[in-house]
């Protein structure tokens, strides 16, 4: 009989985040040896569910119910019950959770104006599923008992400050305050701008060919990464590029910015100033060199308006020296009045930028006190005026180095506004498609050998273009001892941050913390790489029986890793073509001129100086940009 089957303890529902593990419970008595078979909902079986606990890994919200049965074909279905999942941030939640009430979104305070509708949502993790209780000023709000309290008409009364009590049988918690404040049509303030996302392309040159080498750029890019990180910014970071390869992230840049969007342009290193356009110089920059050995500014900037951003922003950490003393004060002015631009320059016209050492590292005075102010939620241009007030203060700079900023900002538009991505969602798509692409890393792979030992390589992006390899020994073969390993690449990349004469705190940026590897492996201008790279793991060891030493190796193929992928080579090439052809076509013009600019170098020559240290006078060292007509590269992108 049916009666003889009985739940003693049905299921409970839950809210969980996804991928969460659970695992429901029913609990019956019976004469006879009971069988059990979960179904979800439209009747359809659990494939192995077939005991009176059913384990699993929630991947969306799903309804279940349990049949219970005796070999007499007696049965009884449990009540059903809810998984509610929750695909939100569970960061917050503890490792050892039991299930009582953990608060994911709290409420939010709004201002609305008298008439119009508001929401207010609280969401909240919990085994059994919590139940919600709203609160309007410390009194109970009847009849609002969901996740949701939605007013659909806001009145006068309707304002105040809003609770949410969150329980189940574990624990009541309760959410934060919200406060809601219902003004008349007049009376409420503008919306705060958002963002439809957040670009950043930064660039850092130190290793130049024919130039002075830097030392600041490394520090500033790493730092200021990882600032701009924090505010929501999809950043690409890279590190020596010649021309053809930063013309060609600029363009992948170009392509991330779309209308609404913040883009922001960061580069570090030698610069100059030139008919009121600002250059910057490329690693492979000969020497001297020109307008087109280099990259205008106000061209960028150009490109970003085109794509309608919502803020466009430029930071140079470079000098600005003229080529000769006839230059006037530039004017330099966005092209099109459209409004949100602004340009942050370390120095200002015909002046120089210094890096200094600063606690032992390395950084641009610029750059140094960009980061101290950056993370604030302040309209851009305030934060440059702190800047400029800090760096006015330095008294290592004073009267040789003051910021200059422009703008054209006509909103209180801050790197820290929020990002909002509603209505734009093929574009985020696609953006986010682009941008991961050049930030995929390979992933571990744990290789075990002949001789018994098991190695995990492992991989760290340092920049966009810069990557190390980690080789570290997990287990020991029972017939080896003293076991080494070693990593090359194929074909290989030189670590340009071990060159001789290179300061050893870029090796202490550069190590990242990690389980002690037994090998490290840096990679470098990855953007030069054309072929899928393989990691080539040699494992050393001495074997116990024999005493022999012997090696064993292994090939990993980890494609093309961060940047390499955008293939930014091939714009390269196409440039240095291009500009085979140009030069051969101006060499007459530009012989012709070298004599009368080697008249007018010894007057006023664009170089950078760099302060040694806080105590050391700074160094003054020049480089020799020759004169040029622009009129001749106008057919020249860039």
């Amino acid at each position: 009989m049916i009666s003889d089957i009985v739940i003693v303890r049905h299921p409970v529902s839950m809210c969980v985040p996804v991928n969460h593990q659970v695992t429901l419970r029913v609990q019956a008595e019976g004469s006879n040896i009971l069988s059990y078979q979960w179904f979800t909902e439209g009747v359809k079986e659990v494939c192995g569910g077939t005991q009176a606990e059913l384990t699993f890994r929630a991947k969306k919200t799903q309804l279940f119910v349990c049949r219970v049965n005796d070999p007499f074909c007696n049965y009884v279905f449990t009540e059903w019950v809810k998984v509610k999942v929750l695909d939100i941030d569970k960061s917050g939640l503890p490792v050892d959770w039991q299930g009582e009430p953990h608060i994911a979104i709290n409420p939010k305070s709004q201002t609305v104006r008298c008439g119009a509708e508001f929401t207010l949502r609280c969401a909240a993790f919990g085994i059994p599923a919590p139940q919600y209780q709203w609160y309007r000023n410390g009194l109970l709000i009847k009849d609002h008992k969901s996740d949701t309290l939605q007013i659909d008409c806001a009145i006068a009364d309707n304002a105040g400050s809003y609770l949410c009590s969150v329980s189940n049988v574990l624990e009541e918690k309760w959410s934060e305050p919200a406060d809601i404040d219902v003004v008349q049509r007049d009376q409420l303030p503008p919306p705060a701008p958002t963002a439809t996302d957040k670009v950043a392309l930064l660039i850092g040159n130190l290793n130049y060919f024919n130039h002075p080498p830097l030392m600041a750029p490394i520090m500033d890019v790493h730092e200021l990464a990882n600032l701009l990180q924090q505010l929501g910014f999809r950043v690409v970071s890279l590190l020596d590029l010649t021309r053809g390869e930063m013309l060609a992230a600029i363009d992948k840049f170009i392509q991330l910015l779309d209308r609404g969007v913040y883009g922001l342009f960061y580069y570090a290193g030698h610069g100059y100033e030139h008919a009121g356009k600002n250059y910057l110089v490329s690693v492979d920059a000969p020497q001297p060199y020109r307008t087109e050995n280099c990259v205008c500014v106000q061209k960028i900037m150009l490109r970003m308006q085109e794509r309608l951003t919502a803020l466009s922003v430029v930071l140079l950490d470079t000098c600005r020296k003229w080529y000769n003393q006839d230059c006037i004060p530039s004017a330099i002015m966005p092209l099109k009045p459209r409004g949100n631009t602004v340009y942050g320059y370390a120095t200002c016209e015909d002046a120089e930028a210094f890096e200094v050492q600063d606690g032992g590292k390395s950084t641009g005075i610029f750059t140094k006190y960009l980061n101290r102010h950056i993370l604030q939620p302040e309209k851009i241009t305030h934060v440059l005026e702190k800047v400029s007030e800090d760096l006015g203060r330095d008294p290592l700079v004073t009267g040789k180095q003051a910021v200059e900023i422009k703008h054209t900002l006509k909103e209180p538009r801050s790197l820290a506004d929020q990002v909002k991505s509603a209505g734009h969602t093929k574009e985020l798509h696609l953006r986010d498609y682009s941008w991961r692409q050049a930030n995929e890393i390979p992933r571990k792979k744990r290789l075990v050998f002949l001789c018994g030992v098991e190695v995990e390589v492992s991989f760290s992006a340092l920049f966009s273009n810069v990557m190390e390899a980690f080789a570290t020994i997990k287990t020991l073969g029972t017939q080896t001892e003293d076991c080494t390993v070693s990593l090359r690449s194929i074909p290989a990349m030189e670590d340009i941050f071990s060159r001789s004469g290179r300061s050893e705190e870029m090796d202490s940026l550069l190590l990242q913390s990690t389980d002690n590897p037994d090998c490290i492996l840096r990679l470098c201008s990855l953007q030069k790489l054309k072929e899928s790279m393989i990691i080539k793991v040699d494992l050393h060891y001495t074997h116990k029986d024999s005493r022999l030493r012997q090696t064993e190796s292994q090939k990993v193929d980890i494609g093309m890793p961060l940047v390499s992928s955008c293939k930014l080579y091939r714009r390269n090439e196409a440039a240095m073509d291009k500009t085979q052809d140009v030069c051969a076509q101006s060499m007459d013009v530009s012989n012709s001129k070298r004599r009368l600019h080697q008249t007018l170098a010894g007057q006023c020559r664009p170089f950078t100086r760099k302060a040694e240290c806080a105590t050391k006078a700074a160094i003054t060292r020049s480089n020799e940009p020759e004169e040029n007509d622009e009129t001749e590269l106008q057919h020249l992108n860039l």
